[in-house]
């Protein structure tokens, strides 16, 4: 009889950890996805204290609205700076410029907050189909890879070790540790034996800095769709799915509010948006989070050391100096390399094929007609395929995205 009571404590005490371990594996992703602004920033040029206000926005807000949604409906509504955005804003970074970012991205946050106002947050996938977006995402982050294996023909002890480490981890260690932090760590340390990081970051307190948006016509085209598109198919609405096929309730229409306020309000310290995350969502929802009336405590986890990075977000801009370049190209390379295989799945999926294929060949060029880049004529000539190829396909995908819990970025 006391074995089986002691079974039964330990069952029980596994199944409390649950919620501690997902939260603490979401911490690690989004330490792991400070790379990303890193990386843009250091592109963008932006100074320190821009930097350091950016990353804390994009770690503090949303780890703030998700504390106020959870106590509000005891749910595992868990809102992240979402990467897409981040990483779009890396791939935009030497055709618009940062103020130009700050605004087109405003401008997506007002018409995502317009969109959960009047309750049509579904019809915008009747103007651009995912599958389309999807393949502009492929097109825009091949070259992201193919910057982290230039980087390996330069510094190829570096950038070798850090790829190996992280393929090594995903193949033996599988999901108990995030790959890329293990390629994070393993790659800090070679710099460091081989005297190839800069000074030692000196931690200090983040500070607030505004950027005075510009509102141009090229910008907003060219970013605003893609954004949109981003928050609400790609992110708001599948998470969305998952979250009511596992017995929750999410407040639609609220959840769309607030990423429309939170991205409006946030892109003033620089450009992101707030939404829900797909992958986040599985590991706060799933039964991986422990039982169904605990998962929303993952969620308490992950938004407080959320607010912890933000608060360190000062000595995160820093990094930038610390962190070889290579080490931080063969980095955002692999943070990316999910999501090619995501947006690859999706479009082999069907029943879009020809527009996404072609919205990806013309990401990948160096187009520009009329003063407005290739991102912005991929939406076009996917659209234009797709309508004149594909219509029959096009009307199928009328419909909100379907679950998928395999398509993890990191």
């Amino acid at each position: 009889m006391g074995d089986i009571r002691a079974r039964e404590t330990s069952t029980h005490r596994r199944r409390g950890l649950r919620p501690v371990a997902a939260g603490l594996s979401l911490a690690a992703i989004f330490t792991a996805v400070v790379s990303i602004p890193l990386e843009a920033a250091s592109q963008l040029g932006l100074s320190t204290q821009e930097t350091s206000a950016w990353i804390m926005v994009v770690y503090g807000l949303p780890s703030l609205l998700t504390i106020v949604l959870i106590l509000r409906y005891r749910e595992p509504l868990l809102v992240t700076g979402n990467v897409f955005i981040l990483i779009f804003v890396l791939l935009l970074g030497g055709d618009v410029s940062w103020p130009q970012l700050v605004g087109a991205t405003m401008v997506a946050g007002a018409i995502v907050l317009l969109l959960g106002i009047s309750g049509l947050t579904h019809r915008l996938a009747s103007v651009l189909p995912a599958p389309i977006v999807y393949g502009l995402l492929a097109g825009a982050v091949l070259g992201l890879l193919a910057d982290s294996f230039t980087a390996l023909g330069t510094s190829t002890l570096l950038v070798g070790a850090t790829f190996a480490s992280y393929f090594l981890s995903r193949a033996f260690l599988g999901e108990r540790i995030p790959a890329l932090i293990t390629a994070l760590v393993v790659g800090v340390l070679v710099a460091i034996t081989g005297s190839e990081t800069g000074a030692v970051p000196t931690p200090v307190w983040p500070r607030v800095t505004f950027t005075l948006p510009e509102f141009t016509f090229r910008a907003i085209v060219t970013a605003t769709p893609v954004l949109v598109v981003f928050i609400t198919l790609q992110a708001n609405a599948p998470s969305i799915v998952f979250l009511r096929d596992h017995d929750y309730a999410p407040p639609e229409r609220v959840v769309s509010l607030t990423s429309g306020v939170g991205t409006l309000i946030g892109s003033i310290f620089g450009p992101m948006g707030v939404s829900l995350s797909l992958p986040a969502t599985a590991l706060t929802a799933g039964p991986d989070a422990g039982d169904h009336d605990v998962r929303h405590w993952a969620g308490y986890l992950a938004a407080s050391l959320g607010l912890l990075i933000a608060l360190m977000s000062g000595f995160a801009a820093d990094l930038i100096d610390f962190i070889p370049r290579p080490l931080l190209a063969a980095i955002v390379g692999l943070a990316v390399l999910g999501i090619l295989a995501q947006s690859l799945r999706e479009i082999t999926r069907g029943p879009l094929l020809m527009g996404p294929l072609v919205a990806l060949v013309v990401s990948v060029s160096d187009l520009e007609l009329l003063g407005l880049g290739q991102f912005f004529w991929a939406l076009v000539f996917g659209l234009a395929t797709s309508l004149l190829l594909e219509w029959e396909g096009w009307k199928e995908t009328h419909r909100p995205l379907q679950k998928s819990t395999d398509d993890q970025p990191l």
